[in-house]
């Protein structure tokens, strides 16, 4: 018997971590809209007649208008506005 690129029954498919929703994933299963993020930065808004976004970070004041920049989500933890299959950090950038 040959052995192919697939995995034989007695072993384990290894898991890989997507770079970008950072949860672990199996190859064999990854579709088109496994993967689940916000392709922009939860951002701020500093006042309305400066126009200027800044990353939030952990020391930045608590503005009122706090929102994901890619849709407006406001809340941190809000389920990723965008679907797409998941990548792994060995993955080769093109």
């Amino acid at each position: 018997m040959e052995k192919g690129r697939g995995h034989s029954q007695g072993e384990k498919e290894k898991e890989k971590t997507c770079k970008r929703c950072k949860r672990p994933y199996k190859p064999s299963s990854n579709s088109s809209s496994s993967c689940r993020f916000h392709p922009s930065f939860f951002v701020c808004r500093r006042h309305d007649d400066q126009k200027r976004y800044y990353e939030l970070g952990p020391d930045d004041p608590p503005y009122a208008a706090k929102f994901f920049d890619c849709c407006g989500a406001e809340d941190p933890d809000a389920p990723g506005c965008t679907t797409t299959s998941h990548a792994s950090y060995d993955d080769v950038d093109l």
